[in-house]
Order: C-alpha cells, then structure tokens, then sequence
C-alpha cells in the first residue's frame, strides 16, 4: 500500500501546485491520518536530518510550566544544543503561513529538484529576523524524544506541512495559532 506522501506526489506529477490543492489532497487522501500511523508507516532515525523537515513524538522537560506544547513537532532543524537541537516547528503556524514559511525555506534549498536529495540550506543566523519564523524556534532535548525521527524529504515537505498530526497539549490549535499571528 502506498504511503500519505506517495499518494499526493502522484497526483503532483511535475506541476507546481497552490497551498489550496495541498491542503485539499490532504483533507482528501489523508484526513484522518495521525502522527502515530505515518511513524508506523516510515523508517525512522535515531537523530534529526539536517536539512529537511522531521515529525518526531516529544514530551517537554518543562512541560508544567509552559502553556502549551506540541507532542509530534514537525522541526526544520537549524543547530545543535546542548543534548539536543533548536529547530523552527511548523506545527506553531497556521496552515497557510506554514506554505509561506517553506517558500521562505525552499528559495535556500541546495537546489532545485525539490527531490529526496535536496536540502534546505538555512541555520538560526540566516532565519532569526524573519517575522514569520519567531513563534516557530524552539529547543529539543534528545533525553526527552519518544520517538525516532522520521525524514521528511522537500518533495514531501509541502504535504507534510498539511497534514493534520499537531497534538497540542493545554491549549487548542486556534489558541496556537491566534497566539503565534499576535507574535509575528
């Protein structure tokens, strides 16, 4: 059985497509699909890939202090921390400025073929300034992951950024997104 991801890379054929058509062939072929299952469903590794966009399960260390927190983050990750890594997470926008955001990332991409082997060029220093990109940055641990990463290549990232697997703990997506809008 074909996955989510080569599914809708099917039905792109080698035409550019809107955000709209993306988030309709989700809601479509992939509506009810969770983070659990496209874990299931994909290879996963022991450490994030640079380069590319990551859906991995979390639990915060400081979690009883924060007012809200994403349990399967979708990371673009852009440097290493101390026993971890600070990454941008989709997760924390809207669906529409998430499409916007990764034409942001795609015009840094390594080239442009937007295939399994292109990668998106950025680190904090390149994306820090960018409105859009402030409410996204956080941290990760590696003592705190609940799963293994699984690769998201840039011919997926448009797709993955659609599907619906935000789990949001103590507050609800609207509240998520109001929040980050007010940021930016």
């Amino acid at each position: 059985m074909a996955s989510v991801f080569d599914t809708i890379k099917l039905n792109v054929g080698n035409t550019d497509r809107s955000n709209s058509w993306y988030r309709s062939q989700v809601q479509r072929i992939a509506g009810n699909a969770s983070a659990r299952q496209l874990m299931r469903d994909g290879k996963l590794n022991g450490r994030p890939s640079v380069g590319r966009l990551n859906l991995f399960g979390y639990d915060p260390k400081f979690k009883k202090t924060l007012p809200y927190y994403d349990i399967f983050p979708l990371v673009l990750p852009l440097e290493p921390t101390k026993g971890g890594f600070m990454g941008m997470n989709f997760h924390y926008l809207p669906p529409l400025l998430r499409f916007r955001l990764l034409e942001r990332m795609q015009a840094k991409a390594t080239d442009q073929r937007f295939d399994k082997n292109t990668k998106f060029d950025v680190s904090y220093d390149d994306v820090k300034r960018i409105k859009i990109v402030k409410p996204t940055i956080k941290k990760y641990l590696y003592s705190h992951l609940k799963t293994g990463f699984l690769r998201i290549n840039a011919d997926e990232a448009a797709i993955a950024i659609h599907l619906p697997v935000q789990r949001f703990q103590k507050a609800s997506d609207a509240k998520v997104y109001a929040d980050s809008r007010n940021f930016i």
